[in-house]
């Protein structure tokens, strides 16, 4: 089921905007950042301090039915607010992929795993490998997968 509670828009219109029309559509548009043709799902977490229910479109990486969350924030200093989310409630987390929509958990992972999942975001989007040259902080890889 997916997250309930408030909803807090983001702060970034064209965020807000791509999110509505995604959901309004299922996922049959604003399925793409714009400009882009890699595609994009939504991911929704639970506010690691306000609780609020968040809803960020990121880049597809996914494999065997696992998603993966790449904080990249675009190679910025900083970890996007969205990992400290995933931090607090792991077990809060929703995909939506087109029209399919799941529960999942999120665990980050490490070693050996990330670099094979690292291989696979930058397959999906050659961008991360940039973003990870523009800062000095490893950008983290948070896992997604089917609750049981």
């Amino acid at each position: 089921m997916p997250l309930e509670g408030e909803y807090e828009p983001s702060p970034e219109k064209w965020v807000r905007d791509q999110v509505e029309a995604y959901e309004r559509s299922g996922g049959r548009e604003a399925n793409t950042l714009p400009g882009r043709p890699e595609p994009v799902v939504v991911f929704t977490t639970r506010g690691a301090k306000s609780g609020k229910v968040r809803k960020n479109p990121l880049m597809k990486v996914e494999h065997d039915g696992v998603y993966a969350m790449v904080a990249s924030q675009g190679g910025a200093p900083k970890h996007p607010t969205w990992y400290f989310n995933l931090k607090a409630h792991p077990d809060e987390v929703t995909v939506q992929d087109g029209e399919r929509v799941w529960d999942g958990v999120a665990r980050e992972v490490h070693g050996e795993e990330k670099a094979q999942w690292w291989e696979r975001a930058v397959a999906a989007f050659p961008d991360y490998a940039e973003y990870q040259q523009k800062t000095d902080r490893e950008i983290p890889v948070v896992l997604v997968e089917p609750k049981a």
